[in-house]
């Protein structure tokens, strides 16, 4: 069996290098770090101008084709996410109550803290039923989700 060709590109952000990968027809992830294995596309090259935009406060929402896998729970979790407006923020519990699962706020985290697309799926909008800001896996931690949530507040 074939396997499938991989696409990355890194790019440099104030928040330091992200690396965008895809396959021939969606992106298929955004992380925090370098990869040294440089072979953009289009896709790939697309996600890199919507988050240049976005750094630079011209975009809030992205438009790249993404091919999402992952568990069945996974996946409406971070459908939930797509649907938080920039500048707005939630709680686990809220997206668990959302899907239907309103005991699942652990779960949830889970869901959330393994999501494949930092910044293009918005986990940094979620916080604790408190509003305090908790976990975050990508970057500098904490840091990297203030900056993201002072970012998307600012314009």
């Amino acid at each position: 069996m074939d396997r499938a060709v991989i696409f990355s590109q890194t790019i440099e952000t104030p928040l330091g290098d992200i690396t965008i990968e895809a396959d021939g027809s969606a992106l298929i992830g955004v992380s925090f770090g370098n990869n040294s294995n440089q072979s953009p596309n289009s896709i790939t090259r697309m996600a890199a101008e919507q988050l240049a935009e976005y750094f630079d406060g011209k975009r809030l929402k992205f438009e790249i084709p993404m091919r999402i896998t992952g568990t069945d729970f996974q996946r409406r979790v971070w459908k939930e996410l797509l649907d938080i407006p920039a500048g707005k923020t939630t709680s686990y519990g809220q997206i668990a109550k959302n899907i239907g699962k309103p005991k699942a706020a652990r779960a949830v985290g889970g869901a959330v803290g393994s999501n494949p697309f930092a910044i293009v799926i918005p986990c940094h909008r979620v916080m604790a039923s408190n509003g305090a800001i908790t976990g975050y896996t990508g970057g500098d931690g904490i840091k990297t989700k203030r900056k993201l949530l002072d970012l998307e507040s600012l314009g």
